[in-house]
């Protein structure tokens, strides 16, 4: 079932978030996702108050086959 990008918004975030193996020990790079109904939630968890952005799929493979490709490396100090 295809879902359009406005029933992200309105899925429940009742799964486990995934916190990336990446995230430093002191909990300042803390980068998390859950899967939701149609795709993936992305949230931050030092500011669990604030909306999680929501993605298809085919957004967050996107996104994953550029930064595995230093697509976005200048963007980093």
């Amino acid at each position: 079932m295809k879902h359009e990008k406005t029933d992200l918004y309105v899925a429940p975030l009742d799964g486990e978030w995934v916190k990336s193996s990446f995230s430093n020990g002191s909990g300042d790079d803390c980068v998390q996702l859950m899967k939701i109904d149609g795709g993936v939630a992305l949230g931050d968890s030092k500011s669990p108050e604030r909306e999680p952005l929501r993605y298809t799929p085919s957004e967050l493979r996107a996104f994953i086959r550029a930064a595995k490709a230093g697509e976005f490396d200048p963007l980093i100090d």
